[in-house]
């Protein structure tokens, strides 16, 4: 019995040091990078989004992130473009209004750099991703004294994996830049 209560309280106290930091979307962006023709590219982002970290270790070395964004917020700066992409052959926005990324492990490569895998569900398929992220910095909010730590997570999916896009590959690229940039603020 001693053994189970001991167990319980060091699992209560380490749940207690995690910490919780939310993103600052002033300061933040999460978007994709296609290639158009296989002559150029086109950028696009979600205007609606959320993003939290849970972390325990001041090195985010035990970090979980979770983002979701809102589908129907994409935007590419072409309205007719953002409305095939909203559409059934693109990421179907009335069936699946939500992209979400959950991580599963972290793994610190140097200071400022390590591997993020988590399961990405897009159009209602999941599938697991590694990304590279880094550690952009750290500081305090002038206003709330409050810690701040700012990332880059950046890699590549198939769209068609996720079954977005009908167009060839020769129209719209097969790989899809994935890049987030966050500020986070701890609370």
């Amino acid at each position: 019995m001693k053994k189970i209560t001991f167990v319980a309280a060091l699992l209560v106290s380490f749940a207690s040091f995690a910490q919780t930091w939310n993103v600052d979307k002033a300061h933040s962006k999460l978007g994709f990078t296609v290639t158009h023709l296989m002559i150029s590219e086109v950028d696009g982002n979600f205007k609606t989004f959320d993003a939290t970290i849970k972390s325990s270790k001041e090195d985010f070395s035990d970090a979980v992130f979770e983002v979701s964004a809102d589908v129907n917020s994409l935007n590419t700066d072409n309205d007719n473009r953002d409305k095939d992409l909203k559409g059934a052959s693109g990421f179907d926005v009335e069936k699946h209004p939500k992209l979400t990324f959950k991580s599963t492990s972290i793994s610190k490569i140097d200071a400022k750099k390590y591997k993020l895998t988590g399961d990405l569900t897009l159009k209602g398929v999941t599938k697991p991703v590694t990304l590279e992220m880094t550690l952009l910095g750290m500081g305090k909010n002038m206003r709330t004294q409050k810690p701040k730590a700012g990332f880059k997570i950046t890699g590549t999916i198939k769209r068609t994996d996720f079954g977005v896009g009908g167009m060839p590959a020769a129209v719209v690229g097969e790989d899809v830049e994935l890049r987030a940039v966050g500020e986070f603020e701890q609370q």
